[in-house]
């Protein structure tokens, strides 16, 4: 078993700059800066359809009222993401360009919109269909996306451009400076639309669609599901954020099932898709990667070890609500032999279950899309549409999660009392350091992670430790890849460890802002997010360190 692991985290480097790639960041952050859209129009979907399960049905104005929200967010989401990721690739890009020859990201987004619809939207009498501007022209917009930031650099970096003289003021040049990479861009697509339709016979959007149908069949079934959500267990398991690698692959089958899905339910069908957003947050990672609720409550109730008992404790509730690392890296259960097989297998095996629920006992799959922080069991119930299998199937599938972890817990359980057993009594006691409260205050400190929720831990521990010693400092929590437009409003960025490898690129930005930044890895995070005082202290010990970034 060491040695299995031994190789696949030799692979890790290679995996880490597969998950810088700007590329799949650029979809990843495009789909990150979109989430409240999509969000805020499922409110509108279960408002609407929910109460048909109980034999309810709106009158059809009503619904049509309520629809009105959805249709215009989620109906267009194709046009935003690709604005979205348009605008996050042009940040990447910038990046590797000297500060005086900037690409212009409000100048991509729009051309990515504007590009979309060119290539994806038909006209009808007396306005545009509507059919591939929601996520059936996600992978669509992707792909346009891509084209107009390389067409952006191409100009900018050859300065094909629009000279004005240097009495223009910059805000009226940089206008004209955008007219000939958004036209060439445009033209292009528009070209290559009208070519495409002519050989074809279809729009471009219509034709990604039919092409990779038989891949997205595929993801759907047994083996695919169980190469994308095993990827993503195995990934975390060597330390490396899964979902960075794994979801901007499958991110636009998971929105056009999700909405086929709903399509299915709302014509009296059955929603058959699986690979869905929800199946990601709530069924394979139930409690998070690993499927670890079970692992919290075990560690908490069951565990002999004093330290496992106080780390399931203090796990139990960021876990119930998708916050994963307290249990990841406090076990840990990264890296850590005894729990490779059930860390990968668990979520395998609830998604089989899922896929059997669905299929085989007509249970729903995903038809709304809730946030990732909402407890996976009532995740499951809602998501699903609040039927009696639904419950059945949380049931079924902690049951499951209990059975394939327990005999890995009870022998790392007895190591534990081992070890603990044959500690010794002396214990050494690191000396505290000494905070300058005038280094630290007025500060602003931000901290990042993938998603939003784990950096939340950090920055509640730091602002705790500032109100114990009556210092003023402003903490602040985010998402990796929403940050780029915060960074000037702060003096220090932290990367919580599942955003550890992106820190080569956050120091280009923050060494271009004259700001500092670190990372943290493992247990050194958890431990500070339990010690406000050992918080502040770390950060006290970067901001009082003149040599930079660290």
């Amino acid at each position: 078993m060491d040695t299995l692991i031994a190789k696949i985290e030799s692979a890790k480097p290679f995996f880490d700059r597969v998950s810088r790639n700007k590329y799949l960041k650029s979809i990843r952050d495009g789909f990150m800066s979109a989430m409240p859209v999509i969000l805020f129009s499922s409110i509108f979907l279960l408002i609407a359809f929910v109460p048909n399960i109980f034999g309810f049905y709106w009158p059809k104005d009503v619904e049509n009222a309520i629809m009105k929200p959805y249709n215009y967010s989620m109906g267009i989401l194709a046009l935003l993401v690709a604005g979205s990721t348009a605008k996050n690739l042009t940040d990447n890009m910038n990046r590797e360009l000297p500060v005086n020859l900037q690409i212009n990201n409000i100048s991509t987004f729009m051309a990515g919109i504007v590009g979309t619809l060119v290539m994806a939207v038909d006209p009808i009498k007396n306005g545009l269909a509507i059919e591939y501007m929601g996520s059936k022209g996600l992978l669509t917009g992707f792909l346009v996306a891509f084209l107009v930031c390389n067409i952006y650099r191409y100009c900018v970096k050859r300065n094909i451009t629009i000279h004005m003289p240097s009495e223009v003021p910059p805000n009226i040049s940089q206008t004209f400076a955008d007219i000939i990479p958004f036209a060439f861009s445009i033209l292009l697509l528009a070209g290559f639309d009208l070519i495409f339709r002519k050989v074809v016979g279809m729009s471009f959007a219509a034709g990604v669609i039919a092409f990779f149908k038989p891949i997205f069949l595929a993801a759907d079934g047994y083996l695919g599901l169980a190469l994308v959500y095993g990827s993503i267990s195995l990934f975390w398991f060597v330390g490396i954020h899964g979902p960075s690698i794994v979801e901007p692959a499958v991110s636009a089958i998971y929105y056009m099932n999700i909405a086929a899905n709903l399509d299915l339910f709302r014509a009296g069908g059955h929603a058959t898709n699986i690979l869905t957003p929800g199946v990601q947050q709530f069924v394979c990672t139930m409690g998070g990667t690993g499927a670890t609720l079970v692992v919290t409550l075990m560690f908490a109730f069951m565990a002999r070890s004093k330290e496992l008992k106080a780390v399931g404790r203090a796990s139990a509730i960021p876990v119930l609500f998708g916050v994963n690392e307290p249990i990841l890296f406090g076990a840990p259960l990264i890296l850590n032999p005894v729990f490779f097989i059930p860390f990968v297998l668990a979520p395998i095996m609830n998604v089989w279950l899922f896929k059997i629920f669905v299929d085989v006992l007509g249970m729903n799959s995903f038809m709304y899309i809730l946030p990732w922080t909402t407890p996976a069991p009532i995740g499951i119930v809602l998501g699903c549409g609040l039927g009696l299998l639904c419950v059945i199937y949380v049931l079924c599938a902690l049951l499951l999660d209990f059975l394939i972890y327990y005999p890995f817990f009870r022998v790392y359980d007895g190591l534990k009392v081992q070890e603990e057993d044959e500690a010794s009594d002396v214990q050494n006691e690191e000396e505290a350091l000494e905070v300058n409260n005038e280094v630290v205050d007025q500060k602003r400190i931000l901290v990042l992670c993938a998603g939003g929720g784990t950096s939340g831990l950090l920055a509640h521990a730091l602002d705790e430790g500032a109100k114990e010693k009556g210092i003023k400092l402003t903490t602040a929590a985010g998402a990796y890849g929403a940050h780029y437009d915060m960074l000037k409003n702060f003096d220090l960025v932290i990367l919580a460890p599942q955003g550890a490898n992106n820190l080569e690129d956050l120091k280009k930005d923050t060494d271009r802002l004259h700001i500092k930044c670190t990372a943290c890895q493992s247990k050194q995070y958890i431990g500070l997010t339990r010690d406000p005082q050992k918080a502040l202290e770390f950060v006290f010990s970067i901001l009082n360190d003149d040599g930079g970034n660290v």
